[in-house]
Formats: C-alpha cells, structure tokens, sequence
C-alpha cells in the first residue's frame, strides 16, 4: 500500500518494516536503526515515525495553519542559528566548520 525513502540515509522500505496498529495507521519502530548510546542506568531513548492513510477527501477538512507558523517559526530559528554560526566558522568544501563550543558563546 505504501513505502518510506528516507533520502541518502537509508534502503526504501514497504509496508512489511511498520506496524498496523489500526485500519488506517502504521508505526515503524527506528530503535531497529539506530545503535542506543545510552548509560545502562538511564532510560532507553524511543523513536517511532508514524504513517496514516486518509482518504483524499478529508485533507482540505483538516486546518493546518497552526503548523505552517510552527513550520515558519521553525524555519527562522534555524536560518538564525546558520547566520549566528556562519560569523565564527570556516569553510570546508560545503560545510561550515564550526567551534565545538558554538553553542556556548
């Protein structure tokens, strides 16, 4: 019914990698992809993406300008944190190398 691509970072991936929890919703557990690097005393760290199927029908129904300006705030705080970066870095083909106390200025 359906298949995920994560781009350069993974093997495209059917139907069979998620789990059916109902008729119109899946999960894909990304503990299978990832090596846990925490303390053995600590709590595991989960990650799980989730896929649902809506008919075509009930997408213009749904009100998803909260998330556009969520989206946006987003954008700015990330372009913001490239420009504050971009003053302290250097220049390694396409990345930007930056101080590894970046964050902490």
């Amino acid at each position: 019914m359906f298949g995920v691509v994560f781009p350069n970072r993974s093997f495209p991936m059917d139907i069979s990698s998620f789990t059916q929890i109902d008729p119109t919703h899946w999960l894909l557990d990304m503990n299978t992809f990832v090596v846990t690097l925490t303390a053995a005393d600590s709590a595991p760290i989960s990650a799980k993406i989730g896929v649902s199927v809506e008919d075509l029908n009930t997408l213009p129904a749904l009100d998803v300008a909260p998330e556009k300006r969520i989206g946006h705030l987003a954008l700015k705080v990330g372009e913001n944190l490239f420009n504050f970066m971009q003053s302290f870095c250097g220049v390694d083909g396409s990345k930007l190398v930056v101080p590894m106390d970046i964050l902490d200025r």
